[in-house]
């Protein structure tokens, strides 16, 4: 068979004797040439008819006679054009075979373009680095704006920082300032730091209709008032406002959102910002959803100040992502913002439940909400009381009815195997044959040579607690199995030793580690291997086992069969056991996902995987299909979730 385009041609060798499954030439030309006749005759004397019969007669034997000939030609050309259809087959072959060294060779190039400028990047920093003459100038040009009166010591602080923060940008929008006059260079300074405050803001390229307005209001924080300018842009088709405060433009001006010394000062001005301009606008929302400790400083602010002016139809809701982030201050900073802090230092409000001379920010959001959700789905809510509070276990037991356990989720526009523009391929559960292709990319870029069973991956964070005992097990099985390994993530010097242990047992070259981040990367090994190792299910960071059944990657935990692992490979492991590593089975909590994960691939060890790709692959394609079809995204049960509990406070 021979595919070209849309057409099809089939072909297949005749056995002698060779028999045309055709009409009969003889009887199409007898018919043909009697009808044709018949037609000519209507209406002839019978004298001519007669005439006319006996030429008929000799006109068909001459006929048969010729058509018996044109057979015998009609066979040579079948057998000519069988050769030619050959040759072109062959033909085609080699182009397709040409086309694919070709795409390889545009893969290969692509790499090494990014590298390059990868290369060039990193060269482009350095020159500056070197030649930071351009950045002195501007800062020896603000110093004299400031001792000239052209603006204050808080505006050049800010422009300072600009200038620190986007050195390269700096280098090339201003590197010829020696004529400008001071009015003429710092009205180009503020452009600039305009034109970063927007390129901050709209990065991503999901932010649309990004505009500055001619708005401005006042907002209360550290005993005065300060002016902010409103923003306002389109996110995924809901219309949000943005504010930037023009007295403290430090305060968001920087490379992280979080993480600095004064993060606490940063995050309540934006929290009394945000009540100030609803109150100042008049808007009355029906709900205020705040997340975590950055913005939980808001449930006391609405109730203690903002409630009596225009809200009091405003409920609150409070959505706990980590409870590990609690943010501890001193009391009397809560004075920034209005709030009274010897009000709120008691223990039924603010105050931390271990360290009692100090506020707890996120206990504050608790206490003060109508409705809580908590995040770490995949345990349930006993579960969390008692053994992720963090200190705040009689905080969530007192408010213990107002709790709600929602599953985390995943960016459906970016983690989906039939939409993803990372993969060489599509696929999807109903069209997996797309995961082939991206399976065999992943091998050719990793590259591995020989082929294998199953391609194994583990993708990890730095705060991944995995067993180096239980990861070295599963990697030594996979191996035995013909199975190929690859793992992407940080650099670790535990992962270094393992990998050295394998090159000197000769293992290496079936065993990847990938220690930089790749975006494209993350997303081939999803969609490339069969099974992914997790050191638990539950993963709130990277999200992998979520991840990884959306694109047809089974979770498995790492120490699954640990123990039949160990009686069959400890002879050749240099590591000590270890009694405390994670299981990885918590208790069921009510999240679907939690569910499915657990009656679907707890009991399943590594093995046993194994065991059904190579011997019942058509019960393993039902199994991952099945996950496939599942959708564990943020739009799905977390979303139902949240509405929810927004209907629930609405009424209260």
């Amino acid at each position: 068979m021979a595919a070209i385009g849309n057409l099809s041609l089939a072909i297949t060798a005749p056995s002698p004797p060779f028999r045309l499954a055709v009409p009969s030439r003889r009887t199409l030309n007898l018919r043909c040439w009697l009808f044709s006749r018949k037609h000519e005759n209507v209406g002839d004397p019978p004298s001519s008819r007669i005439e006319s019969e006996a030429r008929d007669k000799n006109v068909v034997d001459e006929s048969v006679f010729s058509s018996e000939k044109e057979l015998d030609v009609n066979s040579s050309d079948v057998w000519k054009l069988f050769n030619d259809a050959q040759r072109n087959i062959l033909y085609l072959n080699n182009q397709r075979l040409k086309a694919v060294d070709e795409l390889d060779a545009i893969r290969r190039e692509k790499h090494l373009l990014i590298k390059k400028l990868e290369q060039l990047e990193a060269e482009k920093k350095a020159d500056v680095v070197k030649d930071p003459g351009t950045l002195w100038e501007l800062f020896l040009r603000i110093d004299t704006m400031v001792l000239s009166g052209m603006i204050n010591s808080e505006e050049a602080t800010h422009l300072r920082k600009v200038i620190v923060n986007y050195q390269i940008s700096i280098h090339d929008a201003f590197y010829e300032i020696q004529h400008k006059k001071d009015i003429e260079l710092l009205s180009e300074l503020h452009h600039f730091s305009e034109k970063i405050t927007r390129y901050t803001i709209a990065d991503n390229g999901a932010l649309q209709e990004f505009r500055k307005t001619e708005f401005e209001f006042d907002s209360y924080f550290g005993g005065c008032w300060h002016k902010n300018r409103v923003w306002t842009g389109v996110l995924y088709g809901i219309g949000v406002t943005l504010v930037e405060p023009l007295n403290n433009a430090t305060f968001f001006n920087r490379n992280n959102i979080y993480g600095y010394p004064d993060d606490f000062e940063r995050f309540t001005y934006f929290s009394r910002a945000s009540m100030d301009y609803l109150v100042k606008t008049g808007k009355q929302p029906d709900v205020l959803h705040i997340h975590n400790w950055e913005t939980a400083i808001i449930g006391p602010l609405f109730w203690d100040i903002f409630v009596h002016q225009g809200l009091a139809g405003t409920r609150v809701l409070c959505t706990c992502h980590d409870l590990t982030s609690q943010c501890l201050e001193q009391p009397e900073k809560l004075a920034l913002c209005g709030l009274n802090p010897s009000q709120l230092h008691r223990p039924d409000r603010m105050q931390d439940n271990d360290k009692p001379d100090l506020i707890n920010v996120l206990k504050g959001g608790i206490v003060y909400s109508n409705k809580v959700v908590l995040m770490p789905s995949f345990l349930s809510k006993d579960k969390i009381f008692h053994s992720l509070s963090h200190g705040l276990e009689p905080t969530l037991a007192i408010h213990k009815e107002k709790m709600l356990i929602a599953p985390y989720g995943y960016d459906n526009a970016v983690w989906d195997p039939s939409l993803d523009k990372f993969l060489p391929a599509k696929y999807s559960a109903d069209n997996i044959e797309g995961k082939a292709t991206c399976k065999d990319e992943l091998r050719h870029h990793l590259g591995f040579q020989r082929p294998s069973s199953a391609v194994v991956g583990c993708i990890y964070s730095g705060s991944s607690d995995f067993d180096l005992l239980s990861l070295k097990l599963a990697i030594m099985h996979c191996l035995r199995r013909s199975c190929q390994c690859v793992l992407l993530g940080p650099k670790l010097p535990a992962l270094d030793a393992i990998l050295q242990a394998f090159q000197d047992e000769s293992m290496d070259e079936d065993v990847k580690f990938i220690a930089d981040y790749d975006e494209s990367l993350l997303h081939l090994v999803l969609a490339g291997t069969d099974i992914m190792l997790c050191c638990t299910f539950h993963d709130p960071v990277l999200q992998i086992p979520l991840k990884a059944v959306k694109y047809g990657s089974a979770p498995i935990l790492m120490d699954s069969g640990i123990d039949e692992l160990r009686k069959s490979e400890w002879h050749e492991v240099g590591y000590g056991s270890r009694d405390d590593r994670p299981s990885g089975l918590h208790e069921l909590a009510s999240a679907s996902f939690s569910q499915y994960i657990l009656s679907t691939y707890a009991n399943m060890t590594l093995s046993q995987a194994l065991d059904e790709i190579l011997n019942e692959p058509s019960k393993w394609s039902r199994r991952i299909r099945e996950g496939m079809s599942r959708d564990f995204s943020w739009d799905a049960e977390c979303c139902d979730i949240h509405c929810a509990a927004y209907t629930s406070i609405k009424n209260l």
